[in-house]
This record gives structure tokens, sequence and C-alpha cells, in this order.
């Protein structure tokens, strides 16, 4: 079992640590990285364009392409992993794939085989590579709306916000789209990707981490089922078929934005042994309206949350996400992401040594 997870049953220390999400791994930023303190880092895709624009790391330099016939070799990512060690961090995976490489098989198109045959090599890749995870969604990111307006906060920091009364018809179909489609169609489709995708993660000692829809709680959005919007269907996602390389990248903001007890949740995964790592941000509100905000500035109390994962014997890293834009921030946020990884790793020790 991958050592970034928590071992059911076993009473033994946390050992929570703060990474990053990055785009580039260029000399200068793996160097901010590990001045801040951040122990790992994973490797954002380098598609730009499904993501809003609040959320891009336009500027990333000296990346790993991973996307749609876009899959970097054996040789590339052990190269990336040595960058990243000669910097004193480690390349704990990759953050996500891109919606441009799982999205013919979330549809069921034609190209679904070929997708399905990229991914299943990358895995392997990565394994060959002593790289151990691979994050994943199963969100039509850039096709349907993931936020509405930006907000201020604290400051007049910009934050991403939703809102859904500002989508003029929120059942229209999607562009490209000629019709809705079910959700037990979609629970298909993602039953033959663990088919297809988990036995080669086993052989390869690969861990696949899914993430939330983002937004949650909406059942359909321009007529795309959202399977993962609730706690339940995570649990089903769990089971089909079960596997000891298969948890959740635990993304606490999409689970404040259900209006979920973020502790309870933290407990109730991690007792199973299914949190392979954590995206540690918050948002003022629930669905359908709520918007980002600063790490101690949410729904939920940040030290009664990183207490959670020290009684939970959480061994394995927490990284910040969507975190405002700061007064002479760079497009990655380099100044708001710096404040949270020392404000997390701040909170991490004071309770370490409670």
């Amino acid at each position: 079992m991958n050592d970034t997870r928590t071992n059911a049953g076993v009473d033994r220390a946390a050992d929570v640590r703060v990474g990053v999400r990055t785009r580039t791994l260029s000399e200068e930023r793996l160097r901010y990285v590990r001045q801040l303190g951040a122990t790992d880092v994973f490797l954002d895709h380098a598609d730009t364009e499904e993501e809003p624009d609040d959320f891009n790391d336009r500027d990333g330099s000296e990346t790993v392409a991973v996307g749609r016939d876009s899959i970097p070799s054996v040789a590339e990512l052990e190269a990336a992993r040595e960058r990243v060690e000669s910097a004193g961090l480690s390349l704990a995976g990759i953050q996500s794939l891109p919606y441009s490489l799982y999205g013919d098989i979330m549809f069921d198109r034609d190209g679904s085989d070929t997708a399905l045959e990229q991914i299943t090599t990358l895995v392997r890749n990565l394994g060959e590579a002593d790289i151990p995870i691979l994050g994943y969604q199963w969100n039509p990111r850039g096709v349907v709306p993931m936020r509405t307006s930006p907000v201020r906060t604290r400051g007049q920091a910009s934050a991403t916000a939703f809102d859904l009364s500002e989508l003029d018809d929120p059942d229209a179909l999607a562009p490209g789209l000629e019709r809705e489609y079910t959700e037990s169609e979609f629970w298909d489709n993602y039953r033959e990707f663990l088919r297809t995708v988990l036995p080669v993660a086993e052989e390869a000692g690969v861990t696949l981490a899914l993430h939330p829809v983002d937004p949650p709680v909406l059942e359909s959005l321009g007529g795309i089922p959202r399977l993962f919007r609730n706690v339940e269907n995570f649990e089903r996602a769990m089971s089909e078929p079960p596997s000891d390389n298969h948890g959740l990248k635990l993304c606490l903001g999409c689970f404040s934005q259900m209006g979920e007890d973020v502790s309870e949740v933290l407990r109730r995964f991690g007792d199973r042994d299914q949190i392979v790592f954590v995206h540690f941000r918050d948002v003022v509100g629930t669905v359908p309206t709520f918007h980002e905000t600063f790490v101690d500035a949410g729904n939920f109390d940040t030290v009664d949350v990183v207490r959670t994962l020290h009684d939970i014997g959480y061994d394995g890293v927490v990284i910040p996400d969507h975190v405002p834009k700061m007064a002479g921030d760079d497009d990655w946020r380099h100044r708001s992401r710096g404040f949270t990884v020392g404000y997390l790793r701040g909170v991490i020790d004071t309770v370490g040594s409670e």
C-alpha cells in the first residue's frame, strides 16, 4: 500500500505534510516551494484551457505535458522526479488528468478505447518512475461553468465564486452535446474506466485519487450528470470495485460547499483507509451560492480539521487549492499560496505538539 495513506485500525502518530500543486518545475519555482517549508509537489497537467482563468498557472514553464496524445515516457517522468528531488522535495504524483484525456470515456464516445490505452500507459509509466499517485476527476471542466463572477474577500483580495442564479439556464445542453445523459449511463462508463485502469494501477503500485465535482450537490448541469456530488456517491465509487489502490483526493472545499461537517467526512473515509491526499481549502456559503476565501476565514475551523487529521493518524500530504489573489500575486498566486502553506504548517506544528 502507498505509504502516503492512513492505515485503518492502526494506532500510530500522524505525519501531516504540506505540499503544493504546480505546472512548472522550474528551478525558481521549486526553490520557492522549498523555502516555504513545503515537502511535496503534485504536478498539474499542462492544459490551461479547461480551467477558469483564476485557477491557471499560465506562466508555467519546464513542465511535463500530460494530456490527450501527450503521455510522458518513463524517462521524462524520472527526470521530473529527479529534478524535484534535487530541490529537496518529493514528487508525490500527478494532480489530475485533464478532461481532454478522459472526456471520451465519460461520454462513451469514439476515442474512449484510445483514451483508456493512454491512461493505462501513463499509470504504468508512473509506477516505473516511482511516482505513487495519479489524481483524477469525473467532471467536464471547461464544458460546463465551474465558477461565475469573482468576488472580493478580506482586504479586497479577489476570490472565485459560484452563484447558480447567474446562469441563464442551468439545464440547457452544454456546447457540443446533442442530448442529455442519464446518471445510469455515467455510472456504467465510470465502472468501465475502473475495470480497465484499476488492475493496471494495482500492478504498477500507483494509487488513483478521485476528486469531487465542483460545484457539487447539483444532480446535473448542462445535461451532464454530476456523479461525485455527495458523500454517498463517493462511497459507491470506492466499492465499484474496492481496491487498496483507489481512494480520495479529499477536497475539503468541495465538502464544505456541500454543507458537510468536513471533520466527520475525514473520519468517515480515514477510518476506511481511503484518503490519498487532501485539498486544504474553504469557502463561505454552500451550493447554490458560495465563494472561495482564505484558509482561515471559511465555513469550517481549520484548527479543528487539523486536529481531526491528527486524531485519525493521517500520514500524507495536504495542499493549498484555489487560493484568493492577493496584491502583487503572479498567475500562480505565489503570495497567497505562500501564506496558506505557512498558516497550515503553523497549525499542524501546534496541533502536533499538543
